[in-house]
């Protein structure tokens, strides 16, 4: 029997091996460099000379760095918030008895499939030629130049988002509510329990999980957002809706400043771990006491 576990736990090496070979290699190793280049003056193309602290100094003063975090920071927290709310309602939707839940739940998904550039660029053309023939034909100015301003900017990337992964998130939700017992619903029915009762006691503390990985989800997709931001707004007008993702590759590959965009990268992924790491801590712990 021991020898059965000894070959056992040799294959099991032998198969995830080349998995984690790559993930050393892809993911290990870049960032491992990429910590040291934020400690030198790296260009590019010249070799890099070390100058310590420099990068991390500069940031300090760097005001477009701030704003790009600010704004980046304010559309995570709504993006967070709509694309859960909106996911569990559709999940809540389409888990009902109704003809065509299927058919919706495929509908519903189906933004996600598409890339991030061409969802900006139909977006795009939605906010700037729709809503600008619309607000003409109904007299309305506030929805003419959309996206020409920082808060329709802001507003518009938090609406395509949410479209875009609404859907991805309502999976997640409909897996935990077809696992909850039916047993428990019919009994608080009997209890004469309301609607928003049974959903306050019962649904909502068994889908805790579900809120974990959701908010995870969501929360690193929306700190690391680019080629929406990029199709979109392009950060337009001036920079005021760049994301923190826009900011650091413009620093890397418009101003050849490697060294300087790779400590942003280090402080960036330091404030995401963080955040994120604390997220499931907090929804873990919330979990057990439910």
């Amino acid at each position: 029997m021991q020898k059965k576990v000894k070959k056992k736990g040799l294959y099991f090496w032998l198969f995830i091996a080349p998995v984690v070979v790559a993930l050393f290699m892809v993911v290990v190793v870049p960032l491992l460099y990429g910590v040291y280049y934020s400690f030198t003056n790296w260009d590019g193309i010249n070799t890099p000379v070390f100058v310590g602290l420099e990068n991390y100094a500069r940031l300090l003063g760097d005001e477009g760095f701030r704003n790009s975090l600010w704004f980046t920071v304010k559309f995570a927290v709504v993006s967070i918030v709509l694309i859960n709310a909106l996911g569990l309602g559709l999940a809540l939707l389409v888990t009902q008895k109704i003809k065509g839940s299927n058919l919706l739940r495929t509908v519903f998904f189906m933004p996600n499939l598409i890339g991030g550039l061409i969802l900006g660029f139909i977006w795009q053309f939605i906010f700037i030629q729709g809503f600008d023939t619309l607000g003409k034909a109904i007299g309305v100015e506030a929805l003419q130049g959309w996206l020409s301003t920082t808060s329709t900017g802001f507003w518009g990337l938090v609406i395509l988002t949410a479209w875009q992964m609404a859907g991805y998130v309502m999976i997640i939700y409909i897996a935990h509510l077809e696992s909850i017992p039916e047993e428990l619903i019919e009994a608080a029915q009997i209890d004469g329990s309301n609607v928003f009762q049974r959903f306050r006691h019962i649904v909502f503390p068994l889908v805790a999980p579900a809120f974990t990985v959701s908010m995870f989800l969501t929360l690193s997709n929306s700190f690391k957002l680019y080629d929406q931001n990029l199709s979109l707004t392009g950060g337009a007008p001036f920079n005021s809706t760049q994301m923190v993702a826009m900011n650091i590759y413009n620093t890397a590959f418009a101003e050849n400043n490697m060294a300087y965009a790779q400590g942003k990268a280090v402080i960036f992924f330091i404030i995401v771990a963080a955040i994120s790491l604390t997220q499931v801590y907090y929804n873990k712990k919330r979990e057990v006491e439910m």
